[in-house]
């Protein structure tokens, strides 16, 4: 749905079609190497209006709240309107009600974020393809300041079993209480349901913890260490 090379007419939400897919490619996005990009509204799983022509059909209000237009202007009318039918409507689609419910997109997105903010190899560390032994399955390893983390998405419709060589030890996950220990092989057989994604640390979560202190401290004589913030 590109127009002229370089804009859009569609979002991520009503195209994939269910919350499952949606946090599989936010996952992925914000788990890639470089800079993750989301469009604004995208945060809360906002749709398009196709009536609108060109680029226009996806610059439609931010969704603020079920209030008349969205809570985004108390003009008597807009410049566009804002999406109005169907299940992406303002009455539907809000931050205001994402907010109130725990399992909301808004929610999840925002603990992503922040877990993505503590995880300063995504953004810093050298990375590489990880074999998995499975098509459907991609797995990224970030590397840096001697810790490693390791993203691994299931981009099939069925349950997958990822087998990670990555020098044994243990794979600690980031996003739920988790701990895979490498077997006498030195695999880590990693269960992923249908598109299931997991953001694992190699080693004990406390053990970056410890090496993040030990790099922020000041250098011995009281100076600043001048080191930026990933």
């Amino acid at each position: 749905m590109q127009l002229y090379g370089r804009g859009i007419r569609r979002r991520p939400a009503p195209m994939l079609g269910d919350a499952t897919r949606l946090r599989l490619a936010y996952s992925l996005v914000l788990s890639l190497p470089g800079t993750p990009v989301l469009h604004y509204g995208d945060e809360i799983g906002m749709g398009e209006d196709l009536r609108l022509r060109d680029r226009a059909a996806v610059r439609t209000p931010m969704q603020w709240s079920a209030e008349r237009n969205a809570g985004f202007s108390q003009a008597d009318s807009l410049v566009r309107p804002v999406v109005s039918r169907g299940p992406f409507s303002y009455e539907n689609v809000n931050v205001e009600e994402q907010q109130r419910e725990p399992d909301s997109l808004l929610r999840w997105m925002t603990g992503m974020i922040r877990l993505r903010k503590q995880c300063p190899e995504i953004g810093w560390g050298d990375w590489r393809i990880v074999p998995t032994g499975s098509r459907s399955v991609l797995a990224i390893a970030y590397c840096w300041r001697g810790n490693t983390i390791v993203s691994v998405h299931n981009l099939a419709g069925a349950p997958r079993e990822a087998k990670l060589r990555l020098g044994g030890g243990t794979l600690t996950n980031l996003m739920d209480v988790e701990e895979i220990r490498a077997g006498r092989d030195g695999v880590h057989r990693v269960a992923l349901e249908a598109y299931g994604y997991r953001w694992l640390r190699l080693g004990h979560v406390n053990q970056a913890l410890a090496r993040e202190v030990v790099d922020e401290a000041p250098p011995r004589g009281g100076g600043a260490s001048g080191r930026a913030a990933p």
